[in-house]
């Protein structure tokens, strides 16, 4: 017998980054730390024709992260580091958590203040020092 756990598939993610900016690609290689199975591919915006692959602009990949899921789910700032983490872990538990009501608007307050300071963060710089 099969149980339901074998049956699935594993969550894997695809994550948009900016590798031009050196926060953005610390965490890339935090995540590649976690993830021991191979489940979280990391894509450059500046590959040719990256961010039309996640359905996106160019201007529209640089605003915040970008993530899709095995599902097919698209995932944007905190809800794309959330579903990189899950797939990193291989448990989709910073999903639910992102959920719960309040948690939702708490990530998203702190992303945008990362977001707003990552230059300023370790390993901060290059396109990202551009206020």
């Amino acid at each position: 017998m099969i149980s339901r756990a074998e049956n699935r598939s594993p969550y894997t993610v695809e994550i948009l980054y900016d590798r031009d900016c050196g926060f953005c690609v610390r965490c890339v290689h935090l995540l590649r730390r976690l993830d021991r199975r191979g489940r979280v591919r990391a894509t450059a915006l500046q590959e040719p024709g990256a961010p039309a692959r996640f359905g996106l602009r160019v201007d529209e990949a640089l605003e915040q992260a970008w993530a899709v899921d095995s599902d097919g789910r698209t995932h944007a700032g905190a809800g794309a580091i959330d579903a990189a983490l899950a797939g990193a872990l291989g448990t989709r538990l910073p999903l639910h958590v992102y959920r719960i009501p309040g948690i939702h608007a708490l990530q998203d307050a702190a992303y945008r203040w990362v977001a707003a300071n990552r230059y300023r963060l370790p390993g901060g710089g290059g396109s990202c020092a551009v206020e």
